[in-house]
């Protein structure tokens, strides 16, 4: 069988529509079929930043609930869980802040999903649905990162099928615990502190004391910051030269092959690394693409990048 792993779409329905057809599925009326042989996943983060969410939400869920496709949860979905679920222990507070931050990330899906609607209920509810990660035989699937340590403190809270609960919602969202710092990491990434005063400013604006590494790189302990962090050039440019990673506890415990979405990759696909794979080449801007890795379950290995294919809406 073939794995069509669908990279972050972000509300782009023309998009994945396109890629849909590029790559054979053909809508039948009520969902998008596949070529014979092949099977779809969504690596997450299916809402926010576009002007086509419940469009998207419906595409992908149709091909959920026909058996033809698989979602795992991102950032975006886990997010909206909590913006819009009062926290247990203080219920004048949302478990994700109100704050202008979160309020401007989440407004695209908001505009069409209003806040408290009935609308807004169902898909919170369906976000329920998606596992935050699968793992098969041949390959692990999850939204940014393949840690299974932190999966193994998450487990115990999780549905049978890696689901999260109102109660795990709750746990997760609760800061400087371990629970909150695992669900960072399978959802996030993994990341390492800046040198004391250095401050990085990311693409929304946010002032950030940490920066997210290349956790799929050997060696992450020995390396500077400018080699494994994920920043834009112009931030690295506050970092010293020879500054080096500090309190990064992370391996890869799996041989098989992982997939992940999540990091805004730009230019030509290719594999990360031998066993890791991105398929998210920023399709939320113009100059990004919707990117999908064709994953042959017969022969996982070796990755290469013969195997992706990008819709091209230039």
């Amino acid at each position: 069988m073939i794995i069509d792993i669908i990279g972050d779409v972000h509300g782009y329905a023309d998009k994945l529509t396109g890629l849909l057809g590029q790559l054979g599925y053909v809508h039948n009326g009520q969902y998008f079929v596949p070529p014979d042989g092949h099977r779809a996943l969504f690596i997450g983060d299916l809402i926010d930043r576009g002007s086509q969410q419940v469009a998207t939400l419906e595409i992908a869920f149709a091909m959920l609930d026909a058996g033809v496709a698989d979602i795992v949860m991102g950032n975006h979905e886990y997010n909206a869980l909590a913006f819009a679920t009062r926290d247990s222990n203080n219920p004048e507070r949302y478990l994700r802040s109100h704050n202008d931050v979160h309020t401007r990330q989440h407004e695209a899906f908001l505009a069409e999903v209003p806040f408290g609607s009935e609308s807004h209920q169902y898909w919170l509810q369906r976000f329920y649905e998606i596992p935050l990660w699968i793992e098969t035989d041949y390959a692990c699937f999850v939204h940014a990162c393949w840690d299974v340590d932190s999966m193994a403190l998450l487990k115990p809270l999780l549905t049978a099928d890696n689901c999260l609960t109102a109660q795990a919602l709750q746990t997760t969202s609760e800061e400087f615990t371990e629970p909150f710092d695992a669900l960072e990491r399978v959802l996030k990434g993994v990341e390492t502190p800046l040198p004391d005063g250095i401050v990085m400013v990311d693409k929304e604006g946010t002032k950030r004391s940490r920066v997210r590494v290349r956790w799929w790189l050997d060696e992450l302990r020995s390396r500077t910051l400018h080699e494994i962090a994920r920043a834009p050039t112009s931030a690295l440019a506050q970092i010293p030269i020879d500054a080096l990673a500090e309190n990064i506890d992370f391996a890869i415990k799996t041989h098989k092959p992982v997939f992940v979405g999540h990091y805004w990759l730009t230019g030509e696909p290719e594999p990360l690394s031998a066993q890791v794979v991105c398929t998210d080449y920023s399709a939320a801007v113009d100059s990004g693409y919707l990117t999908c890795y064709q994953l042959d379950t017969t022969q996982p290995l070796p990755l290469s990048p013969a195997n992706f294919v990008q819709y091209l809406n230039d």
